[in-house]
């Protein structure tokens, strides 16, 4: 490379570093409503530090795909990642920032948050329409000690296009042929019975409000609504509680570094304490924006809430990605997002 060349590139990626942040004050992303309560906590922590402000509209993961396909928003967010020749159609890069489980949930009386257990199968079978009442034998024998009433059960599920509901089915997908071989694995299914609440908030709405229910959502959602979540046998027989723990047990295999695109689907993992529906949750940008400014300037932001995010996100029971993992994303973010004089985005990593 000639000097001259070396120093226009050098005035290039200045005149992007060093105004992005000045310029930029209103950041905007829609998408998965799983991460939304940690996404809240970093966006008013950042405010109050940068004077930045993040407007997310939790929308469902299908709802954010679909925005930052139209190049609505600044950064979509979604639960069920997509694969790499997905993000090779649309020109998006694929990243993770925090991880988490989705907790089956019920509105019983007298039943304690973790004292029902529930397998894969029977759990599958409930959403099938297949048990229809809470004291059916397979819900008995899991549960001996459990006074269990002779009353319907109401299903309820996702209305909207979620990731929540990838990650839900996938796990069902994955232990139990009444599921795989019907409604299958998809950000939305055609569900054999229920009632549908929108986003993880509807869903919990709805449970707290309707009795002998159960229903699933991202475990901060069960805790900030005081929800009985039920414990749930995983791949090594073991009834294992929703814990941070427990989320982090199941991720400790993921193979980020050889995964293209960062797709890694971490439901039904080996290990004692893992539990079964742990889920990461994903940002989607372009590798080439239209506005390389404002997208330096999310990037801050995402940049900034792995830096100082991880004590907010474990205060809600999610997991922080791994600093060998990070790493790697703020190298695709180098190598990958590139201005329109093909100068990188985002400067090396140290």
């Amino acid at each position: 490379m000639s000097f001259s060349k070396t120093l226009v590139t050098a005035v290039a990626a200045l005149s992007i570093w060093g105004s992005a942040g000045a310029a930029v004050n209103q950041l905007n992303g829609a998408g998965a409503t799983f991460p939304y309560p940690v996404y809240s906590k970093w966006a008013q922590a950042y405010q109050k530090e940068t004077g930045v402000q993040l407007n997310y509209q939790a929308i469902g993961s299908g709802g954010g795909i679909k925005q930052i396909e139209a190049k609505t928003v600044d950064f979509g967010a979604s639960d069920a990642p997509l694969k790499k020749d997905e993000l090779d159609q649309h020109g998006l890069l694929q990243f993770p920032m925090v991880m988490g489980g989705v907790v089956p949930v019920v509105h019983l009386k007298g039943i304690q948050p973790g004292k029902l257990r529930l397998d894969g199968k029977t759990l599958a079978r409930i959403y099938a329409g297949k048990i229809t009442k809470w004291n059916d034998p397979a819900i008995k024998h899991l549960n001996p000690n459990l006074n269990l009433p002779d009353t319907d059960i109401t299903v309820v599920h996702r209305s909207d296009g979620s990731g929540t509901t990838w990650n839900f089915t996938s796990y069902l997908t994955k232990v139990s042929d009444i599921w795989a071989n019907g409604p299958g694995h998809a950000k939305a299914v055609s569900w054999p019975t229920g009632v549908g609440g929108k986003g993880n908030q509807g869903v919990a709405s709805y449970v707290k409000r309707i009795k002998n229910s159960i229903g699933y959502v991202e475990y901060a959602y069960a805790l900030q609504n005081k929800m009985t979540y039920v414990s749930l046998e995983n791949k090594a027989g073991n009834f294992v509680q929703p814990t941070a723990a427990n989320f982090q047990a199941a991720a400790a295999n993921a193979d980020w570094a050889d995964a293209p695109g960062f797709y890694v689907v971490l439901t039904d993992q080996p290990g004692a304490k893992s539990w079964p529906i742990t889920a990461a949750t994903y940002i989607l940008m372009y590798k080439h924006p239209k506005n390389p400014k404002t997208a330096q300037a999310v990037l801050k932001f995402f940049d900034w809430s792995y830096k100082n995010g991880d004590q907010m996100a474990e205060k809600l029971d999610y997991v922080p990605m791994p600093d060998s993992a990070v790493k790697l994303v703020q190298d695709k973010w180098h190598s990958q997002m590139k201005d329109d004089n093909g100068q990188p985005i985002w400067p090396v990593q140290q």
